[in-house]
């Protein structure tokens, strides 16, 4: 029997991978014991109780990244927290440490160097945090999403992916979902989605130019997210919905994909082979910039600023590609050639070899 402790939270990009490799663990070892380290306010709060998982709750301390009076206090609050841990390590009988990066990770690292406990780490990003940086001098079993990835030791595993992904069969899928989104089976379908959030240059733009991607023999799903200000040209063939919870269908009929570059929307892109045009988010350290770079290397995506993807870059750009059968169907080969199917089983087999 193994005992894991598996540390990650804050966002999606870090408890997704996180549930994929503790369902996959779970699946596989039948007399495994598994916990996650997490905070009380982050998405893992919810997620992963729901999940079935034991959570046991740090305080949330981010790293100051200028000197304020949190600056003064967070090395003191730091080894609070890491003794903590060290404590549930010892108490829960933790036999190896797993950490997906954000705030929790640091002090899981430290204290599963303090108890002599192994720790493997998973960095979702091309471009990686600061957390795995930090945990990466403690280890040589670290595991990335992406080839290049500028940590020691990195080994690439792909992304862990939940199970209907991993597991579709996209055959037997769009028929089901040209029911579920109300779609005409004859035609080609471009999904376009910012995430749950939505982008907002994503959703105007695409907005603007809905007739001349429908007028191109194309049928729209736009999934413009909850917060989006944007209104539904109601033309014939363009779905536009708030929110999909059914992802694994989107995906199943997409044809061709407009999206972030999140590093999960990039991973199962490329998993289930989808060409796709890559709009970074424009905030941040550009991560997303970085977590396209490969699939765009090999042919299978376009990478387009958001500053530059406007109505006048669809119309030239775009529709004459939509119009190009054959190089859509290049692209698609070319993405599934970067992309990984089995992430979580191959982050299992790292973490064992840690064992």
């Amino acid at each position: 029997m193994t005992t894991y402790l598996l540390a990650g939270g804050g966002t999606a990009g870090h408890v997704n991978p996180l549930l994929a490799t503790a369902d996959k663990i779970r699946s596989t070892e039948t007399d495994a014991v598994i916990y996650v380290l997490g905070t009380a306010e982050g998405l893992e709060s919810r997620l992963v109780p729901a999940r079935g998982y034991e959570l046991l709750v740090i305080p949330k301390l981010p790293f100051p990244r200028r000197p304020n009076a949190s600056a003064l206090t967070f090395w003191p609050r730091l080894q609070r927290t890491v003794a903590q841990v060290t404590d549930m390590i010892s108490s829960k009988n933790i036999d190896v440490v797993v950490g997906f990066g954000g705030y929790v990770s640091t002090p899981a690292y430290l204290a599963a160097r303090k108890a002599n406990v192994p720790i493997v780490i998973h960095e979702a990003n091309a471009k990686p945090g600061l957390a795995n940086k930090l945990g990466a001098r403690y280890t040589r079993h670290v595991g990335v999403a992406f080839e290049g990835t500028p940590l020691p030791h990195a080994t690439f595993v792909g992304m862990p992916l939940r199970s209907e992904i991993e597991n579709l069969d996209e055959q037997a899928a769009r028929p089901v979902a040209e029911a579920f989104f109300d779609l005409d089976p004859a035609k080609p379908t471009l999904l376009v989605t910012g995430g749950s959030l939505g982008a907002r240059r994503l959703n105007a733009t695409t907005v603007a130019s809905a007739g001349a991607l429908v007028a191109a023999g194309w049928q729209v799903l736009h999934i413009t997210g909850e917060s989006a200000e944007v209104a539904d040209p109601k033309l014939p063939d363009y779905r536009m919905i708030p929110y999909c919870d059914r992802m694994d269908l989107a995906l199943a009929r997409a044809d061709f994909v407009v999206s972030r570059a999140g590093s999960a929307t990039v991973s199962e892109l490329c998993a289930l082979g989808k060409a796709a045009v890559y709009i970074p988010y424009p905030v941040g350290n550009g991560e997303q910039r970085f977590n396209a770079a490969g699939v765009v290397q090999a042919g299978g995506g376009i990478l387009v600023e958001d500053a530059a993807f406007l109505p006048e870059w669809v119309s030239s750009e775009l529709v004459p590609l939509l119009a190009d059968t054959d190089r859509v169907s290049s692209m698609a080969v070319a993405a599934s050639s970067v992309g990984v199917r089995d992430g979580a089983q191959r982050m299992q087999r790292l973490i064992h070899s840690a064992l």
